[in-house]
């Protein structure tokens, strides 16, 4: 007989918490070629995601697969170094049963990264831009099953999935470093394929800024269980206007996401010491 979700996850933090005992105050998750941010954490305990009951495994080049526990310039963090996704086979519920262990950890705030194709033409490779919004057009969603009530409701208000006060914070700091940066809408693909011409095209047409295949499902769970999410994109291709669109390998992605990296830490380490006071 299947572990219930709500055991599975007590199962997982028994396991953390018989490792240490470090209690951190956010949550952060490092998207493709952003892992090197895990480097700048003063380490106090590394986790495997192999050796956590119920834990997925990463299968992306990039992605170190590990739970990090420790202090980003003092302020104690839990860094997932690598995410899942549902290209890789897993189910929705699998790959965000990492961020209902987080929330059990008693963080106070889920910090996203991610690497993204650009839908909108003044967004460049390169640019950083804070999510505000989302469109889900994933072939699932993690939340599709039974509810249990001691998780969150069974029909999670999205209104306000992203924190807007924190992304104009974002933003100015950004600006205050001379960081180029934007506001947009993130649209969720399935994937592992990248779109084709029309498929970006349609993206831009229907509203949205950004395209990846992650992010939203992790925001569906965080919002289910009230903790207040931040999404930060890389723009790492420029995919509108058509003509202006290359062919792209993952090598293209990360290379342009570590490029953006230190820009993306600079930002991080400011918004984390604010929302710690």
């Amino acid at each position: 007989m299947q572990t219930a979700l709500f055991d599975q996850i007590e199962e997982a933090l028994q396991y953390i918490r018989s490792k240490t005992d470090f209690k951190p105050q956010f949550g952060i998750i490092l998207g493709t070629g952003l892992s090197g941010l895990a480097d700048e954490i003063e380490v106090i305990a590394s986790i495997p995601y192999s050796d956590i009951p119920h834990f997925p495994v990463s299968t992306v080049q990039s992605h170190k697969g590990q739970l990090v526990f420790g202090k980003l310039d003092g302020i104690a963090v839990v860094a997932m170094a690598g995410r899942f996704h549902y290209y890789e086979g897993y189910s929705m519920q699998e790959i965000t049963f990492p961020i209902r262990v987080l929330k059990h950890l008693n963080i106070q705030r889920l910090f996203i990264s991610n690497a993204a194709g650009s839908t909108n033409e003044h967004i460049e490779a390169g640019d950083l831009v804070f999510i505000k919004d989302h469109i889900n057009l994933q072939a699932g969603n993690p939340l599709r099953g039974p509810n249990d009530e001691r998780l969150g409701p069974r029909f999670p208000d999205m209104l306000h999935a992203y924190d807007g006060k924190w992304n104009a914070r974002g933003l100015t700091i950004a600006r205050q470093l001379g960081i180029r940066v934007h506001e947009g809408v993130y649209l969720s693909l399935q994937g592992p394929n990248l779109e084709t011409p029309a498929e970006y095209h349609f993206a831009n047409l229907i509203g949205a800024d950004m395209v990846g295949m992650s992010t939203v499902p992790e925001v569906l769970v965080a919002r289910h269980m009230e903790l207040p999410v931040l999404v930060m994109s890389v723009a790492t291709n420029k995919c509108y206007p058509i003509e202006e669109i290359k062919e792209t390998s993952v090598d293209d992605v990360i290379a342009v996401a570590k490029g953006a990296e230190p820009k993306m830490t600079a930002i991080v380490k400011q918004l984390l010491k604010e929302m710690s006071n």
